[in-house]
């Protein structure tokens, strides 16, 4: 009698604990009211990475008014570079070299692109006018003018 009653319990309590599992994992789930809301563009989402604007640039088939929208994005945001490291440039600087030297290279650039970037730059990072003119000057010797 006692092996009865230990396999009844014990069958009661796998039934009930089957159905408190379909309870919890497949309970439907109330359909909420959809109030339709303009979605608010989020300052962070409509700015850019740097890793981004440098991939546009990198394009060879990027066309001029791209290019200079580019420039004009990473000037806004992302044109003030650390402080210098004592007399040492910061190594986030190898960044503004490339952008200089690919810029230089691109085969839709013009004048105007090229020293709008140099000229911003330079007002914006007084500190690195000497190595932002050694990466100009590298850009427009590889160019073959």
């Amino acid at each position: 009698m006692e092996i009865n009653f230990l396999l009844e319990l014990i069958i009661g309590l796998v039934i009930i604990l089957a159905l408190l599992l379909y309870f919890l994992l497949y309970t439907p789930k109330k359909k909420k009211k959809q109030v339709l809301k303009k979605p608010q563009p989020s300052k962070r989402a409509s700015i850019p990475t740097l890793k981004a604007l440098v991939a546009i640039i990198k394009d060879k088939k990027t066309t001029t008014e791209e290019l200079s929208d580019t420039i004009d994005s990473i000037l806004k945001h992302y044109g003030t570079i650390h402080p210098k490291l004592g007399v040492r440039i910061h190594p986030d600087f190898k960044i503004y070299g490339a952008i200089m030297l690919r810029i230089c290279h691109h085969p839709n650039t013009n004048k105007k692109i090229i020293l709008k970037f140099d000229k911003e730059l330079r007002v914006k990072n007084p500190a690195y006018t000497q190595e932002i003119n050694d990466f100009l000057t590298k850009g427009l010797d590889t160019r073959g003018m």
